[in-house]
């Protein structure tokens, strides 16, 4: 039950005597990003469930992973308990406004929600490359699989447009070195090794169109009330990711990719009053487990330029050690569950938390992480001025939504009643590459017969003439290339091309370099290397 008050919204509080302490996130402050933190079990679930209805209520829309498939509540009012009725009175906070929000269901291989896709020239090589865990000799043939496919004009949307282009690459690897660089076949085998690992665990269904629109994501809707300006209650867009997390690197690269996807798309905006999308990263070490450097640099890159755009991001993960310092330095509200300390790693786990913390006379912080209880929390949140506040010992407020998943008929009612309700459910296939390099290898096939038809007629012909008799005519059928050929040529036959078919084909040529050039990578293109279709 995130309360909305002017100070922002209300996430914990604590009553200590007559002391009544509270935590409050400024809206104007959700773009400096934040982090919650704590042990499985500990409450990090029913906070971000809780920071969600905040925004909402707002106005502001929101995505998160659903990782255990809890997070589908969110969609149906809460009920009162006896249990929650004594959790309440025992920590002395007020009782919630039960209430259901505004829920878009999202998964990538469309069973629990709408299909999310992105094309294989979007994602880029340095993302795709991440997802097939390639090394660095590896992931340079990519990115020459990718280049030579901007520079033939062939368009990479799905898997077998990039089974297709690596196989092409493959077999002509001694026409593309002098030019690309050496291309060997133990790194082409590597990355179609892993595009069919991706395949088996189902990740193929994730490259393709429609793709995602993301100003999908950026819904409000004023059926669920509306906010204190009169606008509607954002919209939570909930992405199934209980299947997706078999799939990890399939998971982290499909989150940085639809990151990258708002830095590119949004205007820069500057600090607003409030964000406009708040995203919530569960499981966030995934992101950063065994990443190279260039990428790290890339993530922290995003995180600190997409502020700019409007934009929060929460990391939501078991340990603060699971983030990097250049990135953990750019959070700047923060949520602190219970930590155990039983391994030396926990203990410099507990320290950790506790020095990025902002210190309180009256707390020490550090024993403080060892002794909280499930759904209780130490907060530091940035205040008007953008500095932390000292670090409180408080509980979450308890959400207005249902805890827990719903059912399979409730999740249906909401597919059918989306916004966006068959909009991605049809797969589209247009012809790409693997069209265009099928059609070059049946042209090739084809032009193998006629040359064994000649050579047959040939023979036939020097056959009849050591036998007297008459050499019979071949009369090829002649099409628009021969008769426009005769037309500029003056009429004369000639056994290599004509000012006119060349003309044509340098002007297809043109059209395909130019088509090759509109496969813009757009500013996203130098971080990673994707590219807009």
């Amino acid at each position: 039950m995130a309360l909305i008050q002017d100070e922002g919204i209300l996430i914990a509080q604590r009553t200590q005597g007559k002391q009544n302490i509270q935590s409050f996130l400024r809206p104007d402050k959700a773009n400096r990003h934040g982090l919650i933190t704590g042990a499985t079990g500990t409450g990090k679930t029913i906070t971000l469930q809780t920071l969600a209805e905040g925004f909402s209520k707002l106005g502001v829309p929101v995505f998160l992973a659903d990782i255990k498939g809890d997070l589908t509540g969110l969609s149906q009012a809460g009920a009162a308990s006896d249990k929650l009725e004594k959790i309440l009175k025992e920590r002395g906070l007020p009782t919630p406004g039960f209430g259901a929000f505004p829920t878009t269901l999202w998964d990538v291989f469309g069973e629990q929600g709408h299909p999310v896709r992105a094309t294989v020239s979007d994602l880029g090589p340095l993302l795709l490359s991440r997802m097939l865990n390639l090394n660095d000799t590896q992931s340079g043939v990519l990115q020459l699989v990718f280049k030579i496919a901007d520079d033939d004009g062939l368009m990479l949307l799905d898997m077998k447009d990039l089974r297709a282009m690596c196989q092409h690459v493959g077999e002509n690897a001694s026409v593309y070195t002098t030019e690309y660089g050496n291309i060997s076949a133990a790194s082409i085998g590597a990355i179609q090794r892993g595009l069919m690992q991706i395949e088996s665990q189902g990740g193929d269904q994730f490259f393709g169109e429609p793709m995602l629109n993301i100003a999908d994501f950026m819904q409000t809707d004023t059926s669920f009330g509306t906010t204190e300006s009169g606008g509607g209650k954002g919209v939570i867009n909930v992405l199934a990711a209980d299947k997706l997390m078999n799939s990890p690197r399939l998971y982290a690269t499909f989150l940085l990719w639809m990151l990258s996807e708002l830095f590119e798309t949004l205007p820069e905006v500057g600090d607003l009053d409030k964000p406009k999308l708040v995203f919530f990263f569960d499981e966030a070490h995934l992101l950063f487990k065994d990443a190279p450097k260039v990428l790290i640099e890339r993530i922290e890159l995003v995180v600190r330029l997409v502020r700019s755009k409007g934009v929060g991001v929460f990391f939501v993960t078991q340990n603060p050690l699971d983030i990097p310092d250049t990135v953990l330095a750019q959070l700047g509200n923060r949520v602190q569950h219970a930590l155990r300390a039983f391994t030396p790693r926990d203990q410099k786990a507990v320290k950790a938390a506790a020095d990025t913390m902002r210190a309180n006379p009256g707390l020490d912080v550090a024993t403080a992480i060892t002794e909280l209880g499930v759904g209780e929390a130490l907060v530091s949140l940035l205040d008007e001025k953008g500095r932390p506040t000292p670090t409180e010992r408080v509980y979450v407020l308890p959400p207005d939504s249902q805890i827990g998943p719903i059912s399979a008929p409730q999740r249906k009612a909401l597919l059918d009643q989306s916004i966006v309700a068959g909009v991605y459910e049809k797969v589209l296939d247009r012809a790409s590459a693997y069209e265009a390099l099928k059609g070059a290898v049946q042209s090739r096939m084809a032009g193998s017969d006629v040359q064994g038809s000649a050579t047959a007629s040939d023979d036939r012909a020097r056959k009849a003439s050591s036998q007297g008799g008459a050499v019979p005519s071949a009369a090829p059928e002649r099409g628009m290339l021969d008769g426009l050929g005769d037309l500029l040529g003056g009429g004369t036959r000639r056994t290599r091309a004509s000012v006119g078919e060349q003309l044509l084909k340098s002007a297809a040529s043109s059209i395909g370099r130019e088509v090759g050039r509109q496969i813009i990578r757009g500013v996203l293109g130098g971080i990673f290397g994707g590219g807009r279709r």
